[in-house]
């Protein structure tokens, strides 16, 4: 497998897990290197930023060791890639002309190594609590564990029934971290000892109506979840833009995004530990109040 297919293939990877690398509503620190403290560019800053280290700084093994660290045993690097030319002669003009290859080589994160000296980050200032947030987060019965990875991704492991995200000082907005949050636990909702949606516990291919679906129904979801907070108007906007990348597919079905909201809706109700019977739910006896 080249060097193209290798790239595209951990992308796609990445993907069909949920994870979209670029779509990040908290502090993403460019990857650099430690040693020319020159950010990494182009499909480099995608794949290390796709990784699990908390650290934004990188480094070859022959450069760790030189600054008198080493790779601890049993950890795997990071293949990255660079530009290098070839000449050869223009047969049509009998010039000399430049081809550019991709040469690969590998990086370690320094989180994967021990003896370097790391340049002290500047302090982030922590997001403030939203409580009807927690209020909504604590009242989810039998939630999933919600681990702080350190790193990069936020996603929902249905194997362990766990949601994974990064620090919460990484956020760039409490309204960011509470979405992202509300995003993975409506994926949680899908677990089979809860309601036992097919697009969480069957696999599923990105661009497949029950991945499209499924991630429809979580950004959905995390929308009405955001909306009984107040904090939809600056959620609202983000998702929109999300969902429009999976209506290609949905097209084809009409009744398939009155499927999702549906289910969104369950799985909201879930989370928000609400008996649709329960006459003492203030949205609820308001809706009837108008219906009325």
């Amino acid at each position: 497998m080249d060097v193209y297919k290798r790239i595209t293939q951990r992308i796609i990877e990445q993907l069909e897990q949920g994870t979209v690398p670029w779509r990040k509503p908290w502090r993403s620190t460019l990857p650099k290197n430690l040693v020319s403290q020159k950010h990494y560019r182009g499909i480099n800053a995608i794949v290390l930023a796709m990784t699990d280290h908390s650290s934004p700084f990188w480094a070859t093994f022959r450069q760790i060791n030189k600054m008198g660290g080493s790779v601890r045993k049993g950890e795997r690097g990071t293949n990255v890639v660079y530009i290098n030319w070839f000449e050869i002669d223009d047969e049509e003009t009998g010039k000399e002309k430049k081809i550019p290859f991709l040469k690969e080589y590998c990086v370690f994160n320094i989180d994967q190594a021990t003896g370097v000296n790391v340049p002290e980050e500047e302090p982030v200032t922590p997001i403030t609590p939203i409580e009807k947030c927690e209020q909504i987060t604590s009242a989810m019965n039998d939630p999933p564990d919600i681990e702080f990875n350190g790193g990069s991704r936020a996603f929902y492991r249905p194997r362990t029934d766990s949601v994974h995200l990064p620090n919460k000082t990484c956020f760039e907005s409490a309204e960011g971290y509470y979405s992202t949050l509300f995003h993975e636990l409506v994926h949680s909702t899908g677990h089979e000892k809860r309601l036992a949606r097919k697009g969480v516990n069957e696999s599923t291919s990105f661009g497949s109506e029950k991945y499209s679906q499924e991630e429809l129904v979580a950004e959905i979801g995390a929308a009405f979840l955001c909306g009984r907070t107040g904090i939809d108007n600056r959620t609202v906007e983000n998702s929109a833009s999300y969902i429009d990348n999976w209506l290609s597919v949905l097209k084809s079905d009409k009744k398939l995004m009155m499927i999702a909201a549906a289910q969104a809706q369950k799985a909201a109700d879930f989370i928000f530990a609400l008996d649709r019977t329960n006459e003492a739910d203030p949205v609820i006896n308001r809706e009837k109040g108008k219906a009325a």
